[in-house]
């Protein structure tokens, strides 16, 4: 018998790196995501299967009882040793699953193309957490680290706002359906960021100035979900862009790459990093198109509604 969970992806939009911090973070779960499928089997090992979005195999290994309980230290980093190290942690918070079990096939399906950046890790060990009946959140905490806002994504079908609260997450679902989406944009800019390396920068800017910048970062992030009027959110969002330009000393992705662009451009989750938001009155796709971005989607097509 096959039992499949699935988890969403996510975007987030507002409160990016000071989300680590306290800060209110405003992200949407999108319409893509990954499912995982597990069927019981046997000789004390996993036959794992991971598929992208065209169906093709990325993946493939046998992992044995031993290695997850043991999980024995490497100095690389492999797919299978992350793999390894999420069961591991898992089969610490509730070994269930590895006690009463004789082996699995499990298989992984991608429904966004891996490099998208849309929560191949997340929704992994949100449907991990699931299979296992363990909390999402402790689980990455003891293994990847990270803020959790993907996490909570993973599991709810509507925007939120998520914050840490004591370094524990509080999660809001929150209406944000606003009549002018058909002007919102995202596009692809095949740059992946590894969070790891954008979060250590982060924290070696981090200055005194950090509850003020969690002040301001909230005032916006308030800004923007109330926005009534197209003007109103785009003034908002180049807001926002300006003041984490100013915390992590970096360019806005605009003053960095599309200086000449008639519209906002705001970059979405590590900086740099995978996708942009664009707001724009006209269609900007034959602008992206000329620069060598043809992987544009609409905001009905990228986000779950």
């Amino acid at each position: 018998m096959k039992t499949t969970f699935y988890s969403n992806g996510k975007l987030l939009i507002t409160g990016e790196y000071l989300v680590l911090d306290g800060a209110r973070a405003f992200a949407l779960p999108t319409k893509f995501g990954q499912d995982l499928v597990i069927e019981n089997s046997s000789n004390q090992e996993i036959q794992w299967k991971s598929y992208n979005y065209d169906e093709q195999l990325w993946y493939e290994d046998t992992i044995s009882f031993a290695e997850i309980i043991n999980n024995t230290e490497s100095k690389i980093e492999t797919v299978k040793t992350t793999l390894i190290n999420i069961l591991h942690e898992a089969y610490l918070l509730n070994p269930d699953f590895i006690n009463n079990s004789e082996g699995y096939n499990i298989s992984t399906q991608l429904t966004f193309p891996k490099n998208w950046g849309l929560g191949t890790s997340s929704t992994l060990l949100n449907n991990i957490a699931q299979w296992t009946n363990i909390d999402a959140f402790t689980l990455l905490k003891n293994s990847f680290g990270g803020s959790g806002y993907d996490i909570a994504c993973a599991q709810n079908d509507t925007p939120i706002v998520y914050r840490l609260e004591q370094n524990l997450p509080v999660v809001e679902t929150v209406n944000f359906n606003p009549d002018f989406t058909s002007s919102i944009f995202f596009v692809y800019l095949n740059k992946k960021q590894n969070s790891k390396t954008a979060i250590s920068a982060y924290y070696n800017n981090k200055n005194q100035n950090l509850a003020h910048n969690i002040i301001d970062n909230n005032k916006i992030t308030a800004a923007i979900l109330n926005a009534k009027t197209l003007k109103e959110f785009a003034l908002a969002v180049e807001k926002h862009e300006i003041h984490l330009s100013n915390i992590l000393e970096i360019r806005t992705i605009k003053e960095a790459a599309f200086p000449d662009f008639n519209g906002v451009v705001k970059s979405l989750g590590a900086w740099g990093g995978d996708f942009v938001m664009v707001i724009s009155k006209e269609n900007p796709t034959a602008y992206f198109a000329s620069k060598g971005y043809e992987t544009i989607l609409t905001y009905n097509e990228m986000i779950l509604i």
